[in-house]
């Protein structure tokens, strides 16, 4: 039995696995004798001895010499419709037989199980170091893949705007050939200190042109000081466009963070107040996306804060079709946990610990 290997995914870097054609010859064929077994033991198929062999003949001949069904036809003096037949046929005996090799640094087990205990759509594990600086590069680059493989044009995309985790993503993604969406969109307003908020207007404004589409910014903080301040820029026009973009969306990137605020969104001053996440603590939430807190079983944990959120409202969210959250490390395991259990996300980027403390 020999095999022939042919690549399947279009990005080995994270998918990495590949295809093994496996052509097998009855014993008697590969000493080379002109006997052939009587039939082939298949899901109910029974092939005469001429068929047999001519079937593993094409099969050799496409499979493992790469040659064309055009001119196995015409080498063998049969149609081309013919060749396609049998190798189908071949397929169907199992003369032909497909497995799959995971490469290594591939984790399948662990992402088919994360997607079977929570419902995803997909999940994409990396290995990391399990220092912070060491998974945000890796959870990074495992992004800018997924995005590189899975845009392939027509989406309207939000983002959050305080992420570090989709700055290293933007960091490392290359730029796409073709447009990869038509729009990117902030979900939760990218105004802040002026220092910082070069790193809002940076992760929007390149993850854009790296794609090929229109980015738009919200023009205002993400957190303002009262839920008037807050109705009152929503109902500015700037902002009403923005947010009839949120209704139109078909994909989100979004980080998940747990209470206690990031670095980048402490610095942004659009972090919650030290008293706003003892209330919030002492409410049960362990995780946020774009400002909008979760508890430990997904649900949502409203209150006094969320009226002073300038950013996409949690129904609109969850109607979003594809909602990548990615995140990892010790400190957020619970909520990402929690995001996953309450729906937020049907994607998820993550670490093989976090993983395995996932599963756990």
């Amino acid at each position: 039995m020999v095999a022939y290997s042919l690549p399947v995914s279009p990005d080995p870097a994270i998918f990495g696995t590949k295809r093994l054609i496996k052509v097998e010859r009855e014993p008697s064929e590969q000493k080379g004798s002109l006997a052939m077994v009587d039939q082939v033991t298949g899901p109910g198929r029974v092939a005469a001895d001429g068929q047999v062999r001519l079937m593993t003949k094409v099969a050799h001949l496409y499979h493992e010499q790469g040659i064309r069904q055009s001119d196995i036809a015409e080498a063998l003096h049969i149609s081309q419709a013919r060749v396609s037949r049998l190798l189908k046929r071949a397929a169907d005996l199992g003369i032909v037989r497909t497995i799959v090799v995971v490469a290594q640094g591939i984790h399948t087990d662990l992402e088919q199980a994360l997607e079977q205990k929570f419902g995803l759509a997909e999940a994409v594990v990396v290995e990391a170091e399990t220092d912070e600086a060491s998974i945000l590069r890796a959870i990074g680059s495992a992004g800018a893949s997924y995005l590189e493989t899975t845009l392939t044009g027509g989406d309207r995309l939000g983002i959050s705007s305080w992420s570090a985790t989709l700055l290293a993503v933007v960091d490392r993604l290359q730029p796409l050939r073709t447009s990869g969406a038509d729009s990117v969109v902030q979900l939760v307003g990218g105004v802040g200190v002026s220092s910082v908020q070069a790193q809002a207007n940076r992760l929007l404004g390149e993850l854009a042109k790296l794609i090929g589409a229109s980015p738009t910014f919200v023009p205002a903080p993400g957190l303002v000081g009262s839920s008037a301040i807050r109705t009152s820029l929503i109902n500015d026009p700037a902002m009403e466009s923005v947010a009839a973009q949120w209704e139109q969306l078909t994909m989100a990137l979004v980080g998940i963070g747990s209470v206690p605020p990031s670095q980048l969104l402490q610095a942004s001053g659009n972090a919650v107040a030290a008293a706003d996440q003892r209330a919030l603590i002492a409410a049960g939430a362990v995780g946020d996306i774009c400002h909008r807190f979760f508890a430990a079983d997904g649900r949502l944990v409203s209150g006094e804060l969320d009226g002073r959120v300038v950013g996409i409202d949690p129904q609109t969210f969850r109607t979003i079709p594809r909602r990548v959250g990615l995140a990892g490390g010790e400190r957020k395991h619970e909520a990402i946990r929690a995001a996953l259990l309450g729906g937020w996300v049907n994607v998820l980027v993550t670490d093989m610990t976090t993983a395995r403390a996932l599963l756990s």
